[in-house]
């Protein structure tokens, strides 16, 4: 009888353990937004710009930003052979809504064309939404 009521006491411990394994918290919400705008920061610099929209909320303002820049990229690599993006996001500071997401962030741009280059630094604000259980710009 001992040894039933050992292995009851002994799941109902397992249990609680691992209840708590499938819940979200803020901390890991701020760590997948991190790493949403850090890898959609790397796909602008990569030029591929499907990755860099799947990364956005279609129809936003930020989906039609990669639209743009794509454009304008496509029509500087016209007439240079070379065009490159480097985009450095740091200082990513995040607050979390239910499913929206507001994030500051400090950009540093370089794009780079027919032997010259401009670049530009700021501090940039990101809105995410939370779709399914992923972050999205929006």
């Amino acid at each position: 009888m001992k040894r039933k009521y050992f292995f009851v006491v002994l799941f109902l411990i397992l249990a609680m353990f691992l209840s708590g394994c499938g819940i979200v918290t803020p901390a890991t919400d701020e760590a997948k937004i991190r790493s949403v705008i850090q890898d959609w920061s790397l796909a602008i610099n990569a030029q591929n710009w499907n990755k860099a929209l799947s990364y956005c909320v279609y129809g936003s303002d930020k989906y039609y930003y990669i639209c743009q820049l794509r454009d304008a990229i496509n029509s500087l690599n016209q007439y240079c052979s070379v065009v490159t993006i480097n985009i450095l996001i740091t200082n990513i500071q995040v607050s979390i809504y239910g499913s929206y997401a507001d994030s500051s962030c400090y950009v540093n741009v370089v794009i780079s064309a027919c032997g010259y280059s401009e670049s530009d630094s700021f501090y940039g604000n990101l809105t995410l939404q939370k779709i399914g259980n992923s972050w999205k710009l929006y």
